[in-house]
């Protein structure tokens, strides 16, 4: 009886539809790190997805310059036979004009200026107007410009303008006249030169404009823009060079005239030197007054002096001063030759102007500048001087 109980019950309790299996196997590697990950599973996916794009970015890159530095160029053979005349030769070969002008040609600037004749009097007048997108000759991306006007007729005759500080686009608007005879017109050619100012080196040549004027009409009165062209080499003789500082001081009436250095300067004997001295003249109200000069220096076109001269000038009578600063080659046996001079003073222009300018503005201290030498007689007639009479200067 129990026996078939036990069987019944047996018979009636089915076994279990899904058995419970375990394991003891450990986890999946992208399991265990997806785990212990604080990100969620969405932002896995995504940085996974980008570092799986720039993959691929880099893969293409490395394959596309492989296949470009490999990739054989396909040479075109080209007949010169159809191409005829100069076009020819500038495939083969550059004008030699492109090889020695370069990129240097363009850039420099454009200057405009005025023409005006006076066929009864003679006089060629020509006005410097102004420049724009000069060439930046300083560090600073500037220049510090003025412009020389002569004739090649007349070489000696120089004008400049006045100096414009840091600036490409200077204003000028100057006016300088030339004596020019009618008939020798045709054959003289003007020529405008950019310079920028340097105190104590070369002044850099920008460019400059050349008009001959036979190619130009002087009937009537020409105002035009020219583009400017590097310097020509050929240019007026030049004399020297000469550094000398100024020094003023108004409560004492001071002026010290310092003397220091010569450069280049002509050579005036057969050995190819010179022998060279400097003179200091004070002139006043266009008259000489007082003159300094300094020691020999033999056989030699760059001498050194560092000599100072002090002249005693009262306030009152500095504006009607001249300083005439001559450069001499000294000769035992004949007469002392001038190599070439140049003044300042109120009456002055261009640098030397500039150079008493500066003095006046700075008193009781040295301003030392370069000057270029110019033709004695050029100087003589600028500074028109009358008879040689030495005045007594009155002190307060």
């Amino acid at each position: 009886m129990a026996k078939e109980q036990w069987n019944s019950q047996t018979t009636a309790s089915p076994p279990p539809a899904n058995p419970v299996v375990t394991t003891t196997a450990p986890p999946g590697f992208l399991d265990g790190i997806v785990s212990h990950t604080p990100l969620p599973r969405w932002a896995l996916i995504a940085v996974a997805v980008a570092v799986a794009v720039l993959f691929l970015l880099f893969l293409i890159c490395i394959i596309r310059c492989c296949c470009g530095k490999k990739k054989p160029e396909k040479k075109e053979k080209v007949g010169l036979l159809t191409f005829s005349g100069s076009t020819t030769a500038s495939l083969v070969q550059p004008e030699m004009e492109d090889l020695e002008q370069g990129p240097e040609e363009t850039g420099r600037g454009r200057l405009q200026y005025s023409l005006e004749y006076n066929f009864r009097v003679q006089e060629l007048k020509v006005g410097v107007k102004q420049a724009a997108d000069l060439k930046a000759m300083d560090n600073g991306g500037t220049s510090d410009p003025y412009v020389t006007v002569y004739l090649t007729s007349d070489m000696r005759k120089k004008y400049e303008t006045k100096v414009h500080k840091k600036t490409l686009n200077p204003v000028f608007n100057e006016t300088f006249t030339f004596q020019v005879p009618q008939a020798e017109v045709s054959e003289a050619t003007l020529v405008m030169q950019i310079y920028d100012f340097n105190r104590f080196s070369k002044h850099d040549i920008i460019g400059e404009v050349r008009l001959p004027l036979a190619s130009v009409n002087l009937q009537h009165i020409i105002e035009q823009w020219s583009d400017l062209v590097v310097a020509s080499k050929v240019e007026q003789e030049r004399l020297g060079e000469i550094c000398f500082s100024l020094r003023y001081v108004p409560s004492t009436g001071k002026l010290t005239v310092l003397i220091l250095e010569a450069k280049k300067l002509k050579r005036m004997d057969s050995r190819g030197l010179s022998d060279p001295f400097v003179k200091v003249h004070l002139i006043l109200n266009k008259k000489k007054w007082k003159k300094k000069k300094t020691s020999v220096k033999k056989n030699t076109l760059s001498p050194y002096f560092n000599e100072a001269f002090v002249f005693e000038v009262p306030f009152n009578q500095i504006q009607n001063v001249d300083v005439v600063i001559s450069v001499w080659d000294y000769d035992k046996v004949t007469k002392n030759e001038p190599i070439g001079k140049l003044f300042l003073g109120c009456r002055a222009t261009g640098n030397q102007l500039r150079h008493w300018s500066d003095m006046l503005a700075n008193p009781r201290r040295p301003i030392a500048q370069w000057h270029n030498l110019q033709p004695p007689d050029v100087v003589d007639k600028a500074l028109g001087l009358k008879s040689h009479l030495k005045l007594p200067m009155t002190t307060r």
